[in-house]
This record gives C-alpha cells, structure tokens and sequence, in this order.
C-alpha cells in the first residue's frame, strides 16, 4: 500500500467532509507522528503496536486529552482504509484506548473581577471584540473571523458563519455590546479587508487580526487587571450569567452553538445562584404543604 497516496486520498475525503483547515493540519501531523513512529506496515498494526504507541507518547509526557486526540485522528484514519479504500484488517485503536480524564468546570469570571477587566480596556477595537465575547458567547476563531457582513445592527444581531464543527448560528447584541461595536466602526480604518476587526498600529496595520493577536491583547490586559483570565472565559462567563437569569438551557445551547445539550449542561454545575434560588423557592412550597 503507498501510506503517501492513502493519506493524502484521505485529506481529501475529510475536506469533502467540509472539515475546518485547523482540524486537518491537527489529523496530518498526528498521522505524520504515527507514521514516522511506526516500524511496520500501517495495514499491519496490531493492537499491541497501537498500547505501544500510547506507551510511547506518555514518556514523551503528552497530557491525556492530546493522547486521545491522537488515537480520535488515528482511528479515523483506519476508518477510511477500511471503509473508503476496502482494506482487509480490524482497527487497531479500540474505543476503549482513550485515557480517562478529569472533567474541571468551565472556569468563569464573577462580577467584579468583569469591572476589573474591563475597566482597563482603552481601545475601542479590544472593546468591542471581548463585549462580543461576553455578550453573545463568541470563541476567539469566530471573532477573528467576523465580517462586516455578518453584522447586522438594525436587528441587533451577528450571523457567525461556520463556527466550530462549520456551523452556522445568529446571536445577539445586547445593548453595552451594540453601543462597543457601534463605536469601533465608527473609528474602524478604510480597508479591502472584509473582516471586522483589524490590526491597529504596526507593519501589518489595517490587515485582519488573527486569533494569537487577540489572545495577546487579552493577556495584555489581564496582567494589567492583575487577573488570570484568558479569551475563553468570558465565554464561560457568558452562559453562566445566562443561566443565573433564568434562561433556559435549550437557548443557551443555541447561543453557544453546541452539538451536544449534555455540554451545556456543564454549566449548570456553576450556577450557584440559580440553585439557590430554586431550592428556597421549592423550599417553600414543600413547607407550605407539610406545616408541622
């Protein structure tokens, strides 16, 4: 078999899958690892050669969850020999491989570290950008590729157009969101660039800002809120709030755009308040009904 031609058929059958260019560049060079690693024909891994392999990437120290990525793109790729290209062998990565892992709550931000945060923010660019990710739960990719065509500010709301897994959401402004994102344009340099935000000052000013720029921004202003925050929390902040309110669980997926309710329903451990509130309130209507 020519490993080359059945891995370079196999990025094709993946982005006929319509799969994001991040995911492909991580299966290509997990299988590129395994490929230089492995001693012996790829239709020839046994399951033994596959433990060694895990054994292999442990001593190298790789956290559990980037081994389990590992064996995810591995299988995939065996799936594809077997089912796509008709080879004649069992795969060798068996469900039951993947590390266990510990499962930490999303970690959020409470209220007056989000004064702390913001108040240190001066550029209207850097407002707008992390108002949108605490507002309407945006990841930092999706930021980075917003348009000015996704905006729609007479409904108040942002088409996020293949967001993770290609999918397609609308969230919505709220008001302090709207009033940072109304500001940024108004200041926004004239550019071909049809993405909203863009590099500010620099050599490559007035071209698109990429997903490190704004992490590089958010670490610049944690450090000068003395906090330790990164991009993703206000996400976490985002549907923690939401759930605090009262909304239901249903929407917040929606909004957050995920696949599966049970992600969702992370958050649920978080929102403390939401707990207190409705056991008092059960609370009362169990004493009501069972005076002593």
């Amino acid at each position: 078999m020519a490993i080359t031609d059945s891995i370079i058929n196999y990025r094709r059958f993946l982005k006929r899958r319509n799969y994001s260019k991040y995911t492909l560049r991580n299966y290509m060079n997990t299988l590129r690892h395994f490929v230089l690693w492995l001693d012996v024909p790829i239709e020839e891994t046994t399951h033994k050669k596959l433990l060694s392999f895990i054994d292999h990437l442990l001593d190298k120290r790789l956290k559990p969850k980037t081994i389990n990525c590992y064996l995810y793109s591995i299988r995939g790729f065996y799936e594809y020999l077997i089912n796509e290209e008709q080879v004649a062998m069992n795969n060798p990565v068996k469900r039951g491989y993947a590390l266990r892992l510990s499962r930490p709550l999303p970690r959020y931000l409470r209220e007056e570290q989000i004064i702390r945060l913001f108040d240190v923010i001066d550029s209207p660019r850097d407002l707008a950008m992390f108002k949108l990710m605490l507002r309407c739960g945006l990841r930092v990719e999706e930021v980075a590729n917003l348009t000015l065509a996704a905006v729609d500010l007479a409904r108040g709301q942002v088409f996020v157009y293949e967001g993770k897994g290609c999918k397609d959401r609308v969230v919505y402004l709220s008001k302090d969101a709207y009033q940072a994102l109304v500001k940024y344009l108004k200041l926004r340099p004239c550019s071909r660039a049809k993405k909203l935000f863009l590099v500010d000052k620099g050599r490559f000013k007035g071209k698109p800002i990429k997903v490190r720029g704004i992490q590089y921004r958010m670490q610049h202003y944690a450090k000068k809120a003395g906090l330790n925050v990164c991009c993703h929390q206000l996400r976490h902040t985002m549907a923690t709030q939401m759930l605090n309110a009262d909304a239901d669980i249903v929407t917040i997926q929606d909004l957050l755009g995920h696949s599966r309710i049970m992600t969702t329903q992370r958050y649920c451990q978080l929102s403390n308040q939401k707990v207190r509130r409705d056991y008092y309130k059960a609370m009362q209507k169990v004493l009501q009904r069972h005076s002593l």
